[in-house]
């Protein structure tokens, strides 16, 4: 009896063990139990994701591999953001550090943003912050100039009411070439215009010109909430905010990073060489559909065939690409285009002084005016304000470069314009001929909206064309750049707050008699009368309605890098 009652209790026994493991999940040899503990520094970092802040709780053994991650991204786009986290945690954990581990393929800004979050956790500076310090080159020999190139784009697509979205982008080059035309240094940017009824609520949107009226997306959301009709005041105000892409950074989201990052990848790899070695990396490194690099991504069957005809070279020189994924010339704007124009039209900088920077400013000055047509029907422009600055250590102007391309009214009475009669399907007065006579009105098609756009020039490539009193555009620009040499940003607002009129923005040259011109010339000094008849030739404003030159510059010199 007792026999049978021991091999009971040893029954009971093993069938109590089996109910207390029953659930337990078995684990991975080398796996530790989530139960247990983890033990070790544990550190915290942040770095700005797809959608927002992703944060990084990182614990690290005495040897410095990472042992336990938590990762956090609440804004993350949940099918893709938030689904790649959990991924790129385990991968971390299990390779001990983020050396390796690649990027989950769609969810390239958040992967970014994870690595970049447990670096700042764990006190790793990045490459650029590393490489921040600034390389200095003789402007002895060197040449600089500016490009740009004009796209316009019948799309993208159309709103929910099956209007269609236009956009026009201006793509603006600021570029440094040795006395080989080799490109020692560039900076290139885009501004795009489009339609309200575009759903980007960081959108340059127009409905056309003051009266016109456009289907209005006013908070980005892909619904079109009403029209939006144009009235002076508020295009003015919009106007004079407009922003370009690199003027977005964070904002302007790409498939592995900002736009700016993306532009800055291709700026590196345009360095060191002459336009037509770009053309043809590009004709034979590039898909042919749609300007991206050929990085083994598409299956469309034109880009594999031509990848795989590529030697073992040419795929190095796209791996350095590898964070370039947008175009170099399509709809969006021709990049290409825009660097060939510069170095077109490159001219020799004057110094010797050592150059440590490079900026590119691009601002936009609208203009109620100049007058009416004979119709009494109002004339309108815009002008995209374009500066290059080439800049030595401490912030001083070593070259400049300017040019303004003027977009207005058919109306106006000028063969030579830039003309715009609005959107697609819009309609405006025209003066075709230029002989101060409103022939027609004028209907902008989609035909004639590609074609006219394509066209414009800006007031630099009108050259003899565009006259002032005292010469041609080009040349009084040319006296303000040489003017503006040696000196910073503040000193330049000092010398337009003393030197110039507060009337128009024109060098108080003495040919005035306004009482406020008169008045504040006879207050200069010698010094400062010397120096305004070093403005002789000038004669234009340098910031006017007809465009804000000194904001362009100031901009530029902000902005260089």
């Amino acid at each position: 009896m007792k026999k049978y009652l021991a091999i009971l209790l040893c029954i009971a026994m093993c069938l109590t063990l089996v109910a207390c493991n029953k659930g337990k999940e078995e684990k991975t040899p080398g796996e530790k139990d989530p139960a247990e503990e983890v033990k070790g520094t544990v550190l915290t970092g942040e770095a700005e994701g797809y959608g927002g802040m992703i944060k990084a709780k990182v614990t690290v053994d005495e040897s410095g591999k990472i042992i336990a991650l938590e990762l956090t991204g609440d804004d993350e786009t949940a099918e893709i953001g938030g689904a790649a986290l959990p991924e790129l945690q385990k991968a971390i954990v299990a390779a001990g550090t983020i050396d390796g581990v690649d990027a989950v393929s769609g969810a390239t800004w958040t992967s970014n943003g994870v690595f970049a979050a447990i670096k700042n956790a764990l006190g790793i500076k990045d490459d650029a912050a590393e490489n921040d310090a600034a390389e200095t080159v003789s402007a002895s020999g060197l040449k600089h100039g500016l490009g740009i190139a004009s796209t316009p784009r019948l799309g993208p697509g159309k709103d929910d009411k099956d209007v269609p979205v236009y956009s026009l982008n201006e793509v603006v080059a600021y570029v440094v070439t040795d006395a080989d035309d080799r490109i020692v240094d560039l900076e290139v940017d885009i501004l795009e215009l489009i339609t309200p009824n575009h759903d980007g609520a960081e959108d340059n949107y127009m409905a056309g010109w003051p009266g016109a009226v456009y289907n209005n997306d006013a908070d980005g959301d892909g619904a079109v909430d009403g029209e939006l009709t144009e009235t002076e005041e508020d295009w003015v105000a919009r106007l004079s905010g407009f922003v370009t892409k690199r003027d977005l950074g964070n904002a302007y989201k790409m498939n592995s990073g900002t736009w700016s990052q993306e532009m800055d990848a291709y700026e590196e790899f345009f360095k060191g060489k002459t336009i037509g070695e770009i053309e043809n990396a590009v004709a034979t490194l590039f898909s042919d559909l749609n300007g991206r690099p050929l990085n083994g991504k598409s299956d469309k069957p034109e880009d594999v065939a031509k990848r795989e005809a590529l030697s073992e070279d040419q795929l190095a020189e796209i791996d350095a690409l590898s964070c370039a994924t947008m175009s170099v010339n399509d709809a969006h704007g021709n990049m290409i285009a825009a660097i060939a124009s510069a170095i077109e039209n490159a001219a020799p900088i004057e110094s010797e002084q050592e150059i440590s920077k490079l900026g590119l400013g691009v601002i936009v000055t609208p203009r109620l005016g100049p007058g009416k047509d004979d119709k009494e029907i109002p004339v309108y422009s815009f002008n995209v304000v374009m500066a290059g600055t080439a800049l030595d250590a401490e912030g001083k102007i070593v070259a400049a470069k300017m040019d303004i391309l003027e977009i207005i009214t058919p109306n106006h009475d000028s063969a030579e314009d830039n003309k715009f009669a609005g959107w697609p399907g819009q309609k405006y007065n025209a003066d075709m001929d230029g002989d101060e006579v409103t022939e027609t009105e004028f209907e902008q098609t989609e035909d004639t909206f590609v074609e006219m756009a394509s066209k414009y020039r800006t007031k630099r490539m009108l050259g003899s064309a565009y006259k002032m009193n005292s010469g041609t555009w080009s040349q009084e620009a040319d006296v303000y750049e040489k003017w503006m040499q040696g000196k910073t940003a503040s000193e330049l607002d000092e010398a337009f707050a003393t030197l110039f009129s507060d009337l128009n923005g024109r060098p108080l040259n003495g040919n005035s008699d306004k009482p406020e011109d008169v008045a504040k010339r006879e207050a200069l000094s010698e010094d400062q009368l010397a120096e305004i008849d070093a403005l002789t030739g000038a004669t234009m404003s340098f910031k006017d309605a007809h465009g804000d030159m000194l904001g362009a510059v100031k901009k530029a010199i902000a902005a260089a890098k």
